[in-house]
């Protein structure tokens, strides 16, 4: 499942910590998954959440943009703050984490580490997705200004049996640094491997049996961490290689723990055909059953499901209409855009069109079906979710998927770990 390359490099790191009596409020999601009034509301009455770091325009009058020298200031200036009030501490020797995720009863275990910004540089950790280059370059002012890795990557890597061995010890048996749940009903549950052998074991093990990570989520951030970090190295005509700005926080979970759920599409219009000519049209590239108003959830690969009118239908690609020796093409993501969102509904740039909004599997098919009976939406496709296999898969080869792949849940808490360039 996994191509063979050059190890890896992930070391333990002297992290930069809440006190665990307000690690519940101070913990946040990432920047990215909200917009400046849900962080407000997210840090009302919360006055030690870091969303005041890495959402700090909610400190500033509405109407401050949001990518203005005055929001970094002010995020350097809470940073400041947050650490000489005692809400962040640093750890006095290097140490691994573990860091665990429980959603709906299934708990996944990551290694919370430093990796390497030559390992992203040289292509040993690997990637599925392009980045866009206004949203690296916010993410490098902020890790730039604040000279920290203020919040975590998600990365996977081939299960290592003796890894996993190491995690389970910890965790069943020793009390979890953090352990707490979140508003929105996640567990969260952090623990600190103190034994210095230890973390000298998992720093071995990751060299000697991994041989590439993969970025999972939070590939902007990803850049903008090896990219600062370069940078900081291209400015130190002394440098040796062992500085923290070599290195970038990161959450490192083994492939077979993790689940993608489905990221689905509503799209404005029917770019002037009536419902019954779409559905004609469809019927070239896919077999249609109609469903009723029962909601229908995709079965497999390459089966959707289209709402529509207050009905929901199945449809399922016809052979031919797609390559499966082509990793990219047989992604059902591809096949939607090929098949009907490029020919037929004249959407031709997925990021950058007014046309089309993304929703992710987790707000479930109800948020679909609501868009379009509101009238905000005409139409709506829901996919099967992309596998952890194709990801690799693609990742691999070298290739990357279109946009808006993959929806990993649940989202790495930003706060219980943070890591100083220095």
């Amino acid at each position: 499942m996994f191509k063979r390359n050059k190890m890896v490099v992930v070391k333990p790191f002297r992290g930069l910590r809440p006190p665990r009596s307000i690690a519940k409020d101070l913990a946040c999601l990432p920047y990215d998954v909200m917009n400046t009034e849900e962080a407000r509301k997210m840090a009302e009455g919360k006055q030690t959440s870091l969303l005041h770091i890495t959402r700090s325009e909610i400190d500033l009058p509405a109407e401050t943009d949001t990518h203005s020298d005055l929001v970094y200031s002010k995020s350097v200036e809470n940073f400041k703050k947050w650490q000489k009030n005692g809400w962040l501490v640093q750890d006095n020797v290097p140490h691994f984490y573990i860091y665990a995720q429980t959603m709906k009863g299934r708990t996944q275990y990551g290694i919370v580490g430093c990796a390497s910004v030559d390992d992203y540089l040289n292509g040993v950790i690997k990637k599925h997705e392009l980045t866009r280059p206004d949203k690296e370059q916010d993410r490098m002012v902020h890790v730039r200004v604040n000279n920290a890795n203020i919040e975590p990557v998600f990365f996977t890597y081939s299960p290592v049996k003796e890894i996993d061995e190491i995690v389970s010890n910890i965790v069943n048996n020793e009390k979890p640094e953090y352990d707490f749940v979140a508003g929105d009903g996640f567990g969260h549950h952090f623990w600190v491997v103190k034994k210095p052998e230890t973390n000298k074991l998992i720093e071995k093990l990751f060299a000697e049996k991994v041989q590439n990570t993969y970025v999972a989520d939070g590939h902007h951030r990803t850049a903008a961490a090896a990219l600062v970090g370069k940078e900081k190295r291209d400015k130190n005509l002394s440098h040796n290689g062992s500085e923290e700005y070599n290195f970038f926080l990161a959450v490192h979970f083994p492939a077979d723990q993790l689940r993608i759920i489905d990221y689905n599409r509503t799209i404005k219009d029917l770019n002037g055909l009536t419902s019954v000519e779409l559905i004609t049209r469809l019927g070239k590239g896919f077999i249609i059953e109609e469903k009723g108003n029962k909601t229908y959830k995709p079965k497999k690969l390459h089966n959707f499901s289209m709402y529509l009118e207050g009905k929901w239908y199945s449809l399922t690609a016809k052979p031919g209409t797609f390559n499966n020796d082509d990793p990219i093409g047989v992604l059902d993501v591809t096949i939607l855009t090929n098949q009907i969102l490029s020919p037929i509904l004249d959407i031709q740039d997925l990021r950058r069109s007014k046309r089309i909004d993304f929703i992710g599997g987790i707000r479930g098919l109800r948020e679909l079906k609501k868009r379009v009976d509101s009238g905000e939406m005409k139409v709506a496709f829901a996919l099967y979710p992309v596998s952890m296999d194709q990801l690799i898969s693609i990742a691999d080869s070298g290739n990357i998927m279109p946009p808006k792949s993959t929806w990993f849940e649940p989202k790495l808490r930003s706060g219980l770990v943070i890591h100083l360039l220095d």
